[in-house]
């Protein structure tokens, strides 16, 4: 056998590994092993939920960090508590959590919609232009470096304390991570393409639209799981300040809160977070959909 045939098969033994390396599906025990960790963070911080309950919270104060099973109980798996009912102040239930959940999705829903086209829109510019990068880029940092809560009586004065004021504190928790990961995604791309590019006369857009977004897809969905979640975040603080419109899961919090029915507070509470989990989940899949095929650390 030649030195060249040597080679050859060599090379083929190569790509026939690596391609039964990439092409082996993930096994049960892969599968099992992948949620066997959050289960167990999961089952630690219920166990030192209960711990905290039974032993570190004195008598008096046992009322205020209820038991996993009473918050499920009163909050979950009881439809409805009218007014009244068992000594209840406000009602409760999961109806109540449903509707404030629609309310609060309603919010964050067309905040995060107005971030992704507002960030989507100053990214490309500044990608495109050094000088407007570095006049728009100073003011977004203060945005983000700002505590919401200094910008809630502006915008209850401008706006009102009402459904737009609510959309409007989502848009300034959720703009900064789209602007700042898509901005990355375009400004990242192998300066070699664009030349490539330009030697068969593409122009600024043409690489814009055919290089640079397809190449930053990746950045971009992050920064899309990221302002998800913050977009859920701000409706439930807009709401818990401003108290207008249909009740959200901000506004159910406080007016728990006020009336001392922790159990339906906590509910409350765990109901959001479960808001921000699902739509994090929620633009995760759709990214690994886009750009998992082709792209190494989605596709892991």
């Amino acid at each position: 056998m030649t030195a060249v045939e040597n080679s050859e098969a060599l090379s083929e033994k190569t790509a026939l590994a690596a391609e039964s390396e990439t092409s082996n599906p993930p096994t049960k025990a892969t599968g099992l092993a992948r949620f066997a960790g959050p289960a167990t963070v999961f089952g630690l911080f219920i166990g030192f939920w209960y711990l905290t309950h039974h032993f570190l919270m004195s008598e008096p104060k046992k009322p205020l960090v209820p038991v996993p099973h009473r918050v499920i109980q009163e909050s979950i798996l009881t439809w409805n508590i009218e007014r009244g009912a068992g000594g209840s102040r406000t009602g409760g239930g999961l109806l109540k959590l449903l509707e404030g959940l629609w309310s609060s999705v309603q919010v964050a829903g067309l905040g995060l919609a107005i971030a992704i086209g507002l960030g989507f829109v100053l990214a490309t510019f500044m990608s495109q232009a050094s000088w407007v990068q570095n006049s728009i880029w100073p003011f977004l940092i203060a945005l983000q470096a700002m505590p919401i809560l200094a910008f809630v009586p502006l915008i209850g004065t401008v706006i009102g304390f009402n459904f737009k004021a609510r959309v409007m504190v989502c848009v300034i928790i959720a703009i900064f991570p789209i602007v700042a990961n898509t901005l990355f995604g375009l400004l990242s791309v192998d300066k070699g393409y664009h030349e490539l590019m330009s030697l068969n006369g593409a122009s600024r857009w043409t690489r814009l639209f055919k290089l640079q977004y397809p190449a930053a897809m990746p950045s971009i969905f992050t920064g899309l799981q990221i302002s998800a979640g913050l977009s859920v975040v701000g409706a439930v603080v807009g709401d818990f300040f401003f108290r207008q419109g249909e009740p959200g899961l901000g506004r159910l919090i406080n007016l728990y809160q006020n009336s001392t029915e922790y159990e339906q507070m906590y509910g409350a509470v765990v109901m959001s977070a479960f808001l921000g989990i699902a739509v994090f989940i929620l633009f995760g899949w759709i990214g690994n959909r886009i750009v998992g095929n082709w792209h190494e650390k989605r596709s892991n």
